[in-house]
Parts: structure tokens; sequence; C-alpha cells
């Protein structure tokens, strides 16, 4: 339902009032602070139009406005815009980046922290991973008897590995030649082609690069990396989640992997750098019926990516969080570019 330019301004300064105290606003308050040029009549007429329109309530018959998930998704997608972090953290953040080395666990660690501190509520940043496994080196190290250690290395830095037990006794010089002779036949092949491979090869290649094919599959089905968060006591702290079912319901997204890959595969853009604002749960998730989600994917197009995000209250400072959030994400979009992919 469109609003009266009126509305808008009401609805935006409730919200932003409601975000700094987390107590019901009132149209006194509203009208003392803002020196609105209406009284305090018209705007608590406003408010009254509003709240039957479904976006705000009023928790108490005797008390101020709060908004509703319906009136925060129409202050994000309505009258928000564009918002910048400011040009001197925006320096700030880009300088911690760029004094820590080319590795992109430590790059995933700082955003964690960067979007925790720049929010006040808890991030998640998943490492960068290939769109698809990409075959690219394979170790085999001898153990003790017959067992062996299969190492396992895919584009983007994705290292697996698992024991493999031969049939027959292999040194370690025969088993460099095996492994240096199916790294030169998979390179570059996706788990597709590696499976083509099997029936061509018969004894211990054959074998291997059966287990190579499993494990490129298993990798395919894991959407996400490694899985890092912080801010977890910015959250906790938040009145919304005095209540530990709350709380409990909330952190089960940043602790859960399973649970995490879900929402992620529902709502993420496949687009590098879209922000996507998930108030209330959408609708779609129980859990997160008190929260709200500020996400982007980020990475390298077609080769790999990652997601990166925020989760809170629905009652957070949305234009900070977006902003943080997009500004970050556009920093390891360049790092991941600038490292892996050329």
């Amino acid at each position: 339902m469109a609003l009266t330019d009126r509305q808008e301004s009401i609805l935006a300064l409730i919200v932003r009032e409601y975000t700094e105290s987390a107590q019901p606003v009132g149209s006194n308050r509203l009208v003392d602070r803002y020196r609105l040029e209406v009284s305090s009549a018209t705007v608590r007429n406003e408010m009254a139009a509003l709240t039957d329109s479904g976006y705000l309530r009023q928790p108490h018959t005797s008390a101020g406005r709060v908004p509703t998930e319906s009136g925060y998704r129409y202050f994000v997608r309505q009258i928000l815009g564009d918002t910048e972090l400011p040009s001197a953290e925006k320096r700030l953040i880009s300088h911690q980046f760029h004094q820590i080395p080319s590795d992109v666990e430590q790059w995933v660690r700082l955003s964690a922290s960067i979007l925790a501190q720049q929010s006040k509520v808890a991030s998640v940043v998943t490492t960068p991973r290939p769109e698809r496994a990409i075959f690219k080196h394979l170790e085999l190290i001898s153990t003790s008897g017959r067992q062996v250690l299969l190492v396992l290395v895919l584009e983007g830095g994705d290292i697996r590995q698992q024991m493999l037990t031969l049939k027959e006794p292999f040194d370690q010089p025969q088993l460099a030649t095996e492994a240096a002779t199916i790294t030169n036949t998979l390179r570059g092949k996706q788990t597709e082609a590696v499976q083509q491979r099997i029936e061509q090869f018969s004894g211990l290649t054959k074998d291997v690069i059966m287990l190579v094919a499993e494990m490129m599959e298993r990798a395919d089905a894991l959407w996400t990396g490694e899985i890092y968060h912080d801010g977890i006591a910015n959250v906790l702290s938040q009145p919304e989640f005095a209540d530990s079912g709350a709380a409990r319901n909330a952190l089960r997204l940043l602790e859960e992997r399973s649970y995490l890959e879900e929402v992620l595969a529902a709502v993420l853009s496949p687009t590098i750098g879209g922000i996507q604002v998930v108030i209330g749960g959408e609708g779609d998730w129980d859990e997160l019926k008190d929260c709200s989600m500020v996400i982007s994917r980020y990475g390298a197009q077609g080769f790999a990516t990652g997601a990166i995000g925020v989760l809170g209250p629905t009652r957070m400072s949305y234009g900070r969080t977006i902003s943080a959030v997009r500004y970050v994400a556009g920093l390891l979009s360049d790092l991941v570019i600038e490292t892996y992919a050329g």
C-alpha cells in the first residue's frame, strides 16, 4: 500500500527512534525532537492510519507505536534508498584488509569481525567455494602397510583427504608417479568428466580415480565453505532476545550448517554484490520471526563465491548495516578476483 509523503516521513522517524531506544514511540516525542511543523494530534492521526494499514502496532493501549515487519519492509524497500559508509570508515576498513597477507581464512575472519563491529549485531561469512568442484592436484602418501593418504586439491584452494587401502603394496616413488599421472589426466576437469574416465583405467589408477570422483561429488553437494561468525554477544544483549527461546532460535542459523545452507540457498541472489534483506523470516522460517538478515554474495562470478551478512533483531540500523555489508562484500570480491581469478 502506497503511503503519503507525510506518512512515509513519520514511519521513517519511528523506525529511527525505535532502533535507538527499543521503546514505543509517541507523537509528542516526534514533534518535540524533530520540530515537526504539525501538531501532535495530526501525528497521532497519521500514526493511527499507519497502524490500520499494518505498518505500526501499539503494544499497549496507552503506549506509543513500534514498527511491524511490514513497516520495516516498507521502510527498507520504499524509503531508505541507497546508503554509503562514511569515506573515513571505508579507508579504515580497506587498510585493515591490506595489512594482512593474501589468505582467504584471515580475510573471512576479518570480515566477520568488521561486520559485527559496524552493525552491532552478529555476522556470518562463508569462505569462497568454486561453483563446481574442479580437479587441480593429487598426492598419494604412504603411511603404514598398505594404507595410503589421498590428498585432493581442488581449484580455489579446497583440500580434502581420505585414507585408501591398497590391494597390493606400492612404495612412495611408485605412488608419486601414479599421483603425477592422474594429476596430468584429470587437471581442470569437473566431477562428471572425472567419472567418465573411471572405466578407461584399471588397478590402482581406477581405484584412485573412483575415490576422487566420490570426493568431488561430495564437494559439489556442499554449497558453502567454512563458516565464520562474530558478534553473538551483540545479539544476546538485545532486549528482544531476553527470552532464551527467541535467542536460541536466532542463533540456530549461525550454529547449524544445514539450516544456514537452506536459508542461503533460498534467498541469496546468484549475482555478485546484490543485497538481500530478509525481515521476520519473510513468513518462510518461523525461527527467524524475531530477526532480520542482510546478506550478499561475493567473489568471482563463474569461479568462486561465498556469502556474507549479518543477523540481528528486526530493530536494527538497516541503512548502516546494508552499506557495511555491501562495502565489505565488494572488498572480498576484489581480493578473490585478484588472488584466484587473476
